[in-house]
């Protein structure tokens, strides 16, 4: 599922997967992607576009709050990723909202744990199914490997 992720973030347009689910399912088909595989992911976009926290009230920042994971979050992500969230929440990357709706989106993946480049697309459909101006400038940053932005 996350490859198609990928290919979808840098072959696709936010209208495309918003009105023409059908023909993307075929786009990624024609790229060679399962079908099953394709449904997942399609399936998967469908809950981002969703945005279930956008209706419920503000949550506090970071600074005036703590978030404490339940257990299956926990079981989902470990410390990495957990540290991985407080650090995009503290650099202003994501809202409370956002990294809510990170954490549900992170839950529907059918998967034991997420790994952290997993979690990091996450985070980046989240930004950008919200259209946010700084998912295009940070999905490089998120999509590399971590080894490749080390000094020598």
């Amino acid at each position: 599922m996350y490859d198609i992720l990928v290919y979808l973030f840098e072959n696709c347009q936010q209208y495309e997967l918003s009105n023409e689910k059908d023909r993307v399912a075929k786009k990624l088909s024609a790229a060679g992607f399962d079908d099953s595989d394709i449904s997942e992911a399609l399936s998967w976009l469908a809950g981002v576009a969703r945005e279930p926290y956008r209706s419920l009230a503000p949550l506090p920042d970071s600074g005036a709050a703590f978030r404490a994971y339940a257990p299956k979050e926990l079981a989902k992500l470990d410390a990495e990723c957990r540290g991985l969230l407080i650090y995009f929440e503290q650099s202003g990357i994501l809202t409370p909202q956002t990294r809510e709706h990170v954490i549900e989106r992170a839950l529907a993946v059918n998967r034991d744990g997420l790994t952290l480049d997993q979690l990091k697309l996450v985070v980046l459909m989240v930004l950008w199914n919200q259209q946010t101006p700084s998912s295009r400038l940070i999905a490089e940053d998120l999509l590399s490997p971590a080894t490749a932005r080390l000094p020598s």
